[in-house]
């Protein structure tokens, strides 16, 4: 490969619409298709993309897109964790990058502003389940930034004819004195090191 292929992409980090949904079903169905990324075996359609795409901001949780020269080449979201509400200050996030940009800091610039806003609205944690343990370079992107690997889940799913593995990670977002996003007052969380 040459040193051009490695170059940092400049792109713009924003909000995404419903208008993105087409872009963004096109770079999920390529993970969809050819790795363990994802266990859907299929590709949902560009309907049903704009459908969770309006679920998750029903919710008010962030859905954000990368671009360059106009064209979508990256997307991550954060969603609820569990349904009980116990979990409600904890989120899960899913990110995805066009293949032809990999390696060039757009899923760093995706996933450190989705864990920016998150921690802005005030939650807590935030928690990465990454299909395949193969999937080194997910793994490494969540661990660049802050995450820590606590398990993994052996053989859980079976696609493309194989037992495949999932990764569980999680990190802590901002500081626990911040107001909770329903407005409640919270007790301390536990520190870092009782996690060891």
């Amino acid at each position: 490969m040459t040193a051009s292929l490695h170059a940092a992409l400049a792109v713009e980090i924003r909000d995404a619409t419903a208008d993105d949904m087409a872009q963004v079903q096109a770079i999920y169905a390529f993970y969809v298709t050819r790795s363990a990324a994802s266990f859907e075996e299929e590709p949902p359609s560009v309907d049903e993309m704009v459908r969770r795409h309006a679920e998750i901001k029903r919710r008010g949780m962030p859905y954000l897109v990368a671009v360059d020269h106009g064209e979508v080449v990256g997307y991550t979201y954060a969603g609820p964790w569990r349904p009980r509400s116990a979990y409600r200050y904890t989120l899960e996030d899913s990110i995805y990058v066009a293949p032809f940009v990999q390696g060039r800091g757009v899923g760093r610039a995706l996933l450190g502003s989705l864990i920016e806003r998150c921690a802005e609205m005030g939650y807590r944690r935030m928690i990465a389940v990454i299909g395949d343990s193969a999937n080194q370079s997910s793994i490494a992107l969540h661990r660049a930034l802050g995450f820590r690997q606590e398990g993994v889940l052996r053989g859980v799913g079976l696609k493309f004819g194989r037992w495949v593995d999932v990764v569980m990670m999680h990190r802590v977002l901002g500081d626990d004195d911040r107001p909770l996003p329903d407005g409640q007052a919270a007790p301390p969380l536990p520190k870092d090191e009782d996690f060891s």
